[in-house]
C-alpha cells in the first residue's frame, strides 16, 4: 500500500514527504506554515493516522497532557498543537470541532478522563475569540473547545 492520499490538499506534499522519509519526528514542525498549509498538514495527520496509530494503544485514563498555547493563533493551529500534545508528531486528534469530539471517545491517543494543562491559555483565548453559532447560541471558539473537552471527561487547567 502506498503511503499517501488521493485526497491530499494543496500544501500537503511537505508533510507526506516527512512521513515517507521518517523525518516527521519532532514537535513544532507545523508552526511556520501558512494558514492554508496548516490545514493541509492536518489533512495528512487524518489520512496517515492508520499508519501512525497502527498497534499503538491509547494512553491510559488519568494521564496529564500539557498543551502549549503560545503558537495557537487560529483554529487549525489549535488542532496542530493538541494533536502533538496527545498523539505526538504526525499524530491526529481532530481537525474540526466534530472530529475533536470523536477523538475524545478513544482510539486516537488518549483515554478519558484525562487532565489537560493548557499553558499560555490567556493568549490562546484572545486568538480563539471568533464567535461560533451552535444553533441555539453564539459562543467564542475557545469556550466551545473547553465545553467539548470537559463534556467528554477532560479536566482542563488553564495556566
Amino acid at each position: 500500500m502506498a503511503l499517501g492520499c488521493d485526497h491530499a490538499l494543496p500544501g500537503a506534499e511537505r508533510a507526506w514527504d516527512l512521513i515517507r522519509t521518517g523525518r516527521l519526528n519532532h514537535t513544532g514542525m507545523w508552526r511556520e506554515l501558512s494558514p492554508e498549509d496548516k490545514h493541509a498538514w492536518l489533512s495528512v495527520a487524518l489520512w496517515s493516522s492508520k499508519y501512525q496509530r497502527r498497534g499503538k494503544p491509547d494512553a491510559p485514563a488519568g494521564q496529564v497532557f500539557v498543551l502549549d498555547g503560545r503558537h495557537i493563533v487560529d483554529e487549525d493551529s489549535f488542532y496542530c498543537a493538541i494533536r502533538e500534545t496527545v498523539s505526538g508528531p504526525g499524530g491526529y486528534f481532530g481537525w474540526n470541532l466534530s472530529a475533536l469530539d470523536d477523538c475524545l471517545h478513544g482510539g486516537w491517543g488518549a483515554t478519558t478522563p484525562f487532565t489537560l494543562h493548557w499553558n499560555f491559555s490567556t493568549e490562546a483565548r484572545s486568538r480563539l475569540a471568533e464567535r461560533v453559532n451552535t444553533g441555539d447560541r453564539e459562543i467564542a471558539l475557545f469556550d466551545l473547545i473547553l465545553e467539548i473537552l470537559e463534556k467528554r471527561g477532560v479536566s482542563v487547567i488553564l495556566r
